[in-house]
């Protein structure tokens, strides 16, 4: 064994051959008798008159040496030599049972598990011995039954990872089932090399098998880490980590955080010390970005368990603000919401009331689904108000409140309030007053403020007072020098309810204005979920949520299988088949399901007796290697290479260079690359393989073939300068009229703009490349033949890729596609797109780039002016003051209309126009080129007009 390489021969006795070598040595040594001179006079004559021509009395020493390594190839061929060979891993009779892991923690060492069970198969299969083949992660009934070995290399073929953890006492018990209390001849468990849960109960049943023999597989566990928590705290993000116990080593990988288009949004580095099981890692990045990442993931991630899932409760939190004072646009800063949403706006989502009606505001914000509402000095709630907050307080949602003058004259018992108020407030110069304003005390460790530090400079003047009572101290938060509570919660169902004793402005207290108050809001949103509060219905509507995205083995998002369940709202669901870890839900909302919790822990396989005669295996992962093949393609090309020798001893080459002189060719060069090609293609091992000729469907060229001529220079001459393109529909008539169109817009873009195309060329959507074209123009006509599958594709494809393609409908006016009555070319543009992936489309927009791309433009008008052109839409922002830039540099990919453009474009060689327009209007064709000078400038320059520094320009021309 050299290197971890084995070496075996199948044939061993057929080695005896290797003794022959020195006699055939001897052979080819073997010299003819010398032959006797006898004098003879006209030989001097004939000596100087013909050439000598020798025969050797021996062979070349290294000829002799290339047919002795000839023979010697062949002898070991013949032995069935094999790389690596299997070692004999089972004996006795009976059937086989394996027991493989393939959970989570198998994917790092699978291939070895599946080579090593394929050689146990393989064995019995030699044997005649039926196979058991049960996995600890699958849970199918009547699959340890056993069955012939081939049946059973055929499921392992099938078998893969799961990502759940084993269950190796429901297997076990499968295959004692399966037995029956038949006597088990060999027993293979091939471990993960892990512990699970009721592995020792695993154990003992396997012992009961009573298996004439065991094997035990484990694989190495080094590097294998699980990620347990996250916590989106408010200084950083922190990950927890936990590797396998006993490591003596240390061990450290880089941490990502990703987002959900799986863009890396930051990394760090996680690090186990020697023998620690235990490690934290840290983004020290900012909330903004925390709140991006999709899921947290070890680099080369080998498994499921170095992935963590965040659900929405990961993310940006919505926050609803509800003033009870009307907004003072002129005075921000004594506005009671102003220093919050200061506050807050970095990492939540702030909406706000949009009804001085309590009634109508609150169930509103509440149907946006907010994590925290926030009511700023509200003393009196309507009974609507006050139910709809108290069950979204309930349903886990959290309830800030701010004191100020109406809360403090509140009169009567607030069940939204924390602990129970004194009427009035406590302030400087009042019956309850200070003699100096109150500083901050520092937080209580146990108080979820634990750790913020509160500036000595920040003071309290003025507060409401809560009622002396023995929970008051449990409930306090954060209270003043004095012990006076500052801040005070309560739990109410699965929410919050908090109250700042001071306003949320800095009138009674400089504590709004500090960076302290900041902190504070932030930990609190921090703590509430991103689904808190959700309306009791929205619960009914909900009772289960449907996988949306599962992990695999390996750690990637992919979707749900047939055996996925959905998951039961609110409820704590154990991670097995029914419900892998993934995302449960919608895009809209999920719910994260994860391998590891805070408090699991890894360890190894223990040491426990799993039969009468347990022997630890190593699992194999080297594949067995026959060397006949090779040895035997050696072998033929030593004797393509002997051949050429002989050829060149015996003076071949000379007669065929005298041949080729003669002929005034070179043939000598040719016979040689025939001979040394034969011989390469004699030396190839096993089957010969035949170059395969791709199949493709009548018109389509292959992806692999080279590029003809025509296509080449084709290529070449339409990217050389810009090119419009319109499709070739088959029909003479319309193809003509398209390149008369476009030529008559290509010469009218080359007098009025900077851009010189090219001429137009048409294109077979069904073969010719279409990338090289920015725009390619459709002419629908029903007459014309439908589209291939393939062909709608291809566009699918280059729309996709940046293309645009321009529909019109000739001669047929464009009803609406919401319309019933559509005509007979709008009907064959609606079987066109309808395979096509394309996005909402409406009527370019009086503001959209179109209209001043190049000419300022209120419609765009061809021959006919019935029809609008129709663009892909685009959905205006938030506040609906502009619309966004989208990919593809806010290019439509898709343009439709049955204005009948070509035929208003369309010139003759004289440069007159073929076709009239439908109107006397003398201006309608002028504004038809321009209606293709914007549609050509939009798709070569997309949406740079759309910015602000085009205004003044546009207005100056249009004398405003």
């Amino acid at each position: 064994m050299i290197a971890g390489l084995s070496l075996s021969f199948g044939a061993p006795l057929v080695l005896a051959g290797l003794l022959a070598l020195p006699v055939i040595w001897w052979l080819l040594k073997l010299t003819p008798p010398r032959p006797q001179t006898e004098a003879f006079p006209p030989l001097r004559i004939l000596q100087r008159v013909l050439k000598s021509e020798e025969t050797p009395s021996k062979s070349p020493w290294w000829l002799t040496l290339l047919r002795l390594l000839l023979a010697a190839l062949i002898i070991f061929a013949l032995a069935a030599p094999t790389l690596n060979p299997r070692e004999t891993l089972i004996s006795g009779n009976g059937p086989v049972a394996l027991v493989i892991d393939n959970g989570w923690a198998s994917t790092t060492n699978w291939d070895e598990t599946v080579s090593t069970a394929g050689t146990i198969i393989g064995q019995a299969t030699d044997a005649g011995r039926p196979v058991s083949l049960v996995f600890t992660a699958e849970n199918t009934d009547n699959d340890a039954t056993p069955v012939e070995a081939a049946t059973a290399l055929e499921r392992l073929a099938a078998a893969s990872p799961r990502p759940i953890p084993v269950d190796r006492i429901a297997a076990f018990e499968r295959l004692a089932t399966a037995l029956e209390g038949d006597q088990l001849g060999s027993l293979a468990f091939l471990s993960d090399g892990l512990d699970a849960e009721a592995t020792d109960a695993a154990a003992e049943i396997a012992g009961q098998l009573g298996a004439g023999e065991t094997l035990l597989y484990e694989p190495s566990i080094e590097g294998i880490t699980a990620l347990t928590a996250a916590d989106n705290s408010t200084d950083a993000l922190v990950v927890d980590a936990i590797r396998p116990s006993g490591r003596e080593t240390g061990y450290q990988a880089d941490i990502l955080a990703v987002d959900s288009q799986g863009r890396e949004v930051a990394r760090t580095q996680l690090g186990f010390g020697t023998g620690e099981t235990e490690a934290q890692a840290r983004f020290a990045i900012p909330v903004e970005l925390r709140n991006d990442i999709a899921r947290l993931e070890v680099e080369n991630r080998e498994n499921a368990a170095e992935v963590r899932l965040v659900d929405d409760s990961f993310r940006r939190r919505r926050v609803a603000l509800v003033s009870g004072e009307a907004a003072d646009l002129a005075q921000p800063l004594l506005s009671p919401l102003y220093y919050i949403s200061r506050a807050l706006e970095p990492f939540a989502d702030i909406v706000r009331a949009q009804s001085a009606d309590l009634s109508d505001a609150i169930p509103n914000l509440l149907e946006q689904r907010p994590s925290v509402v926030v009511l700023a000095d509200i003393g009196v709630l309507p009974d609507s108000a006050r139910e709809a907050l108290e069950t979204f307080v309930e349903n886990g949602g959290y309830l800030v409140r701010f004191a100020g003058p109406r809360l403090a004259a509140t009169t009567g018992e607030d069940t939204l309030v924390p602990v129970n108020l004194r009427q009035g407030e406590r302030q400087l110069g009042g019956a309850m007053s200070w003699v100096e304003p109150q500083t901050v005390a520092p937080m209580d460790g146990q108080s979820p403020f634990a750790g913020i530090a509160v500036p000595d400079d920040v003071t309290v003047a003025r507060q409401v007072l809560a009622e002396p009572s023995v929970e008051l101290s449990e409930r306090t938060w954060a209270s003043l020098a004095d012990g006076t509570p500052l801040v005070t919660a309560e739990s109410l169902g699965a929410g919050t309810i908090v109250l700042f004793h001071v306003t949320a402005e800095a009138t009674w207290s400089n504590l709004p204005i500090s960076g302290a108050f900041v902190d504070m809001l932030r930990r609190i949103v921090s703590q509430s979920r991103a689904d808190g509060g959700a309306p009791a219905d929205a619960d009914e509507a909900a009772k289960s949520l449907p996988p949306y995205r599962v992990l695999s083995a390996d750690g990637r998002l992919i979707a749900p299988g047939p055996d996925a369940e959905p998951l039961e709202t609110g409820s704590e669901v154990a991670v097995d088949a029914a419900h892998p870890p993934g995302l449960y839900g919608s895009e809209d909302g999920y719910r994260a399901i994860n391998l590891f919790a805070a408090d699991d822990e890894l360890a190894p396989l223990p040491a426990l007796e799993w039969g009468p005669n347990t022997a630890d295996m190593q699992y194999q992962n080297e594949e067995a290697v026959d060397l006949a093949p090779w040895l035997l393609a050696a072998a033929l090309f030593l004797f393509a290479l002997d051949a050429l020798a002989l050829l060149w001893l015996n003076g071949g080459f000379a007669r065929l260079r005298s041949l080729a002189t003669r002929r005034g060719e070179t043939a000598l060069p040719v016979v040689l690359a025939a001979a040394f090609g034969a011989s390469v293609l004699a030396m190839t091992p096993g089957p010969a393989m035949a170059q395969e000729t791709q199949d493709t469907e009548p018109g389509e060229q292959a992806s692999s073939g080279p590029l003809d001529l025509e296509d080449m220079e084709r290529a070449i001459r339409a990217t050389e300068t810009t090119h419009l393109a319109y499709v070739q529909t088959g029909d003479s008539a319309v193809d003509d009229l398209s390149a008369s169109g476009l030529s008559g817009l290509t010469q009218f873009i080359a007098s009025k703009t900077a851009l010189e195309p090219g001429d137009p060329m048409g294109v077979d959507i069904e073969t010719d490349e279409l990338a090289f074209y920015p725009l390619i123009y459709w002419p629908i006509d029903p007459t014309t033949p439908m589209p291939s599958d393939d062909a709608i594709s291809r566009i699918d494809a280059y729309m996709k890729q940046g293309g645009t393609v321009l529909f019109d409908v000739a001669s047929d006016a464009m009803t609406g596609f919401s319309s019933g009555n559509a005509s007979s070319g709008e009907m064959r543009l609606r079987d066109i797109i309808g395979d096509l992936d394309i996005p909402p489309l409406e009527p370019v927009p009086q503001d959209h780039v179109l209209t001043k791309s190049f000419y300022i433009l209120e419609e765009f008008v061809g021959r006919y002016t019935d029809s609008e052109l129709w663009v892909e839409s685009l959905v205006e922002d938030a506040e609906g003051e502009m619309r966004p830039a989208r990919g593809g540099d806010g290019v439509s990919s898709i343009m439709i209309t049955s204005n009948d453009f070509a035929s208003a474009w369309a010139v003759d060689d004289a440069g007159l126009f073929l076709f009239p327009t439908n109107t006397s209007d003398p201006t309608q064709r002028e504004l038809a080129y321009r209606a293709g000078v914007n549609i050509v400038m939009y798709v070569l320059t997309g949406n740079y007009k759309a910015d602000q520094v085009h205004i003044p320009a546009l207005l100056e021309r249009l004398g405003q």
